[in-house]
Order: structure tokens, then C-alpha cells, then sequence
């Protein structure tokens, strides 16, 4: 499983003495840690649930990223995005923009939605065929615009 992976990674990176990737990395696991015992019970993750936590954590370094940039801080801004590099190394690929727009249309053919009132369901449906490899606002800007030309 992905997060026996990343422990195991985590003692390679401690014998290697590599602290950027120590610190992701047990930052990582508490992050999975925290999913496993959120909720009433304590669960076991798969996979798709600890992708999820981890594009989170990435995505929240880009955001940091961005504003330590915007901040004229750019050591800070350097360090957040080799955090994330750490992190996208166990994501799946980013689609490109031409095999978003597909999937997207494919989503949107299978489940016969051709008006903007149906956007929510429209989202859900491409959302889930995604599957976390592309951000949430082109694929609804993608959405948006198939449905409004229907």
C-alpha cells in the first residue's frame, strides 16, 4: 500500500540524513495518521484515500507557495515548492489540458447532462472520472462551458 511506501521512504530518507524529505514525509504520515482516525471509528485508508490526502497537502504548499511569492519572500516560496515536488512524487501524472477536456466530455456524455441545471451532477459525474489529477476549477470552468454550449 502507498502508505507503507512512504514509511518506508521515510527511514531510507532518515538514513540518507535528507531533512526536506524527512519532514514531508512525517508530515505525510500524520496527515494519513489524522484521515485514518477522523469520523466516529478508526478506518484503514486505501490507496485513493491516501492520494487524497497527500494532493491536499500539496496543494496547500503551492498555495503557500504563491502567497510567500506575492510576499516577496522567495527562499520560503522555494522551500514550500520542493515540499510539494516531495509529495507529487507519489501523485499520479497532472492530465494535460487536451486529456482533461476529454475526459470531462466523456463524463458529460455518459451521463446525458446538456444543461447548466444539471451542473452539480455534471460536476460530480467528471469529478470522480478526474480522479484528483487535474484542479477542481478547470474542470469546472470545462463543465461550465460544455453546458452552456449544450
Amino acid at each position: 500500500m502507498l502508505a507503507e511506501q512512504i514509511q518506508a521512504d521515510l527511514t531510507t530518507a532518515m538514513k540518507a540524513r535528507d531533512q526536506l524529505e524527512v519532514s514531508v514525509l512525517r508530515m505525510a504520515l500524520a496527515g494519513i495518521k489524522e484521515a485514518r482516525v477522523s469520523g466516529t471509528d478508526a478506518r484503514e485508508l486505501t490507496d485513493d484515500d491516501v492520494l487524497a490526502v497527500l494532493a491536499r497537502e500539496a496543494k496547500r504548499r503551492e498555495e503557500a507557495a504563491a502567497a510567500f511569492a506575492e510576499g516577496g519572500r522567495a527562499e520560503s516560496a522555494a522551500k514550500e515548492l520542493a515540499e510539494r515536488d516531495v509529495l507529487a512524487r507519489y501523485l499520479p501524472a497532472p492530465l494535460s489540458d487536451d486529456e482533461l477536456a476529454a475526459l470531462v466530455h466523456e463524463a458529460l456524455a455518459e451521463g446525458g447532462f446538456d444543461s447548466p441545471g444539471q451542473m452539480g451532477l455534471a460536476m460530480k459525474a467528471a469529478v470522480a472520472k478526474v480522479a484528483g489529477r487535474a484542479d477542481g476549477k478547470a474542470v469546472s470552468a470545462l463543465v461550465k462551458a460544455a453546458l452552456a454550449g449544450g
